[in-house]
């Protein structure tokens, strides 16, 4: 396989959708707010949680690998490191240089938007880090999926928001949270294929700790939540009904995610997932932009 091939299935495109679409609701909400968008602030964390989020999975990867949780029995996509494409000191070396250049990204955003971007910054930084690397990583518990919430929904939209106003406010936290919600079942759809795996290697994820059938509750929860939050939104008008064109998909996911048996198939119901809180995030973005 070509270095770039293996590099480019390292940083697992089918889900860099679950960092951008809190930057883009964020924004959105700034924009409605305000009626200005700060383009250099927008660019700069958009790539900033891309770099992030690339070198998370970088880490997850070479981590695994080291940990002897990946084996040949893996359901998952093939992993970089486990497969011989790239050695663990190349990924290692990768996450490393990922995060350097969210640093680069979070100079900017330090000067433009003072201390409370040092805080955040730092603490996605160590977040991303600490998710499968130092003693007690944060995949290998039951609580990958609080993670996913906080930093790809709280943190993600407020941080985006506060660049462009310097301000935060309860409506932001709201929609940080529904799309929070969908990013952690991106989590859940990958420890719930990977659940039998996980207990025999010592991975405490949440699902190992709730088993399935509770586990397929929480898929569905986390999936129909956001939809159910949407009439807190009900002072933007009719625009805030607009994500519930992304419904249908939705329930589709929760029944093939109940009635699937775990396998590889549950490869496509993870990149679905994301593609759903892409297409929520999307008509969410919509919905205070007209």
């Amino acid at each position: 396989m070509k270095k770039s091939t293996a590099w480019f299935l390292a940083c697992r495109p089918k889900t860099l959708s679950v960092s951008l679409s809190p930057v883009l609701v964020g924004t959105a909400i700034a924009w409605h707010d305000s009626a200005t968008l700060l383009w250099l602030p927008l660019l700069a964390a958009a790539f900033g949680a891309a770099f992030i989020q690339i070198g998370t999975n970088l880490f997850n990867d070479v981590g695994d690998f080291l940990r002897g949780t990946d084996t040949p029995d893996r359901l998952g996509p093939k992993r970089a490191t486990a497969e011989g494409w790239l050695t663990p000191g190349k990924v290692k070396a990768g996450a490393w240089l990922s995060f350097a250049l969210a640093f680069l990204c979070g100079i900017y955003l330090v000067a433009h938007g003072g201390w409370p971007i040092v805080a955040i910054g730092l603490a996605s930084l160590a977040a991303g880090w600490a998710y499968t690397g130092g003693p007690k990583p944060i995949a290998y518990g039951p609580l990958g999926e609080v993670f996913v919430f906080i930093f790809f929904g709280l943190v993600a939209v407020g941080g985006s928001y506060y660049l462009q106003t310097l301000g935060l406010t309860s409506t932001t936290l709201l929609a940080a949270a529904l799309v929070g919600l969908h990013a952690a079942a991106v989590i859940t759809v990958n420890n719930y294929r990977d659940l039998d795996g996980d207990a025999q290697s010592g991975k405490h994820t949440l699902a190992v700790r709730l088993g399935r059938p509770l586990t397929r509750r929480l898929y569905a929860a986390e999936m129909l939540a956001p939809y159910a939050l949407l009439p807190l939104l009900a002072g933007l008008g009719w625009p805030c009904a607009l994500p519930l064109l992304s419904l249908p998909l939705a329930v589709k996911l929760i029944r093939r995610f109940h009635h699937e048996a775990p396998g590889p198939v549950f490869n496509n119901i993870l990149a679905a997932t994301a593609g759903l809180q892409l297409i929520f995030a999307l008509l969410l973005t919509l919905s205070f932009t007209i």
